[in-house]
């Protein structure tokens, strides 16, 4: 394999992907777990989002490293430690990105392990209004979302 160039066609449709699974998020009722369970439908909805925007997430990751570094990469948590070594993720967005693919895996394959409310506190960074001075931006999700990541499933939150 050689490398070719990144098809933009592929990168703007998952982006568009992802910030239409982020905005169903944001129309979700997550400020109290009542509320959020109060119709099973929130809680597959947002299960739903959030799994689908990871995995448009982590194919877009894929399709850099295959196209942009001629890098062939099956498993989602290897996505974020080849995009690193590439130069294309910070070593610390490499780690969120590969809490998220374990995240991603566990709801697809192990379903019945996490809890609602675990899922709530994962979308809830990307709930609310728009921070003072400036609209809600990617940085400010992957900022809150590593917060909330990072308190949920490490010991030592200075690790993130």
């Amino acid at each position: 394999m050689s490398p070719e160039p990144i098809t933009a066609v592929v990168v703007t449709d998952r982006a568009a992907w992802v910030r239409r699974m982020l905005t169903g998020i944001r129309s979700l009722p997550v400020d109290s777990a009542e509320e959020f369970t109060a119709h099973p439908r929130t809680v597959a909805a947002a299960e739903s989002y959030l799994r689908r925007a990871l995995e448009a997430l982590l194919d877009l990751g894929r399709h850099i490293l295959a196209k942009g570094f001629a890098r062939g990469v099956a498993e989602y948590k290897a996505i974020a430690s080849a995009l690193e070594e590439e130069g294309v993720l910070t070593p610390a967005d490499a780690e969120l990105l590969i809490r998220l693919a374990g995240y991603r895996n566990r709801i697809a394959h192990f379903y019945y392990a996490g809890g609602d409310d675990e899922l709530r506190l994962i979308c809830r960074p990307f709930v609310g209004p728009p921070r003072p001075g400036r609209g809600v931006t990617f940085e400010d999700d992957r900022d809150d979302l590593r917060l909330t990541v990072c308190n949920m499933t490490s010991t030592k939150a200075s690790s993130c």
